[in-house]
């Protein structure tokens, strides 16, 4: 079942995002990770930055936090930074337009 991962970074930026995708994702940030099925990102109300990404399951999220994002963020210049609130469901329906 789909699992989809939702963080809030209180006090992160679209230049600290940016940096983030380019250290995380394949192709410097142009492709998605193995088993995540979308992405998006935009800033808050409260100045702050959420990333929301939805994963082919539970597995693929964890496999994708402790290979790649965790290790990612402490290495990438200029990363998001700090603990984000985090949010995480299985998907009981997913619709596209």
């Amino acid at each position: 079942m789909a699992y989809a991962i939702v963080h809030h970074f209180p006090s992160g930026t679209q230049e600290q995002y940016e940096n983030t995708i380019s250290a995380v994702h394949p192709d410097g940030g142009d492709s998605l990770p193995s088993g995540q099925t979308f992405h998006f990102a935009g800033p808050t109300e409260d100045g702050g930055w959420v990333v929301v990404a939805i994963q082919e399951d539970k597995a693929a999220w964890e496999k994708f936090r402790d290979e790649t994002l965790a290790p990612g963020l402490q290495n990438a210049s200029g990363a998001l930074e700090g603990t984000p609130t985090e949010t995480g469901f299985e998907v009981h329906n997913q619709q596209q337009a």
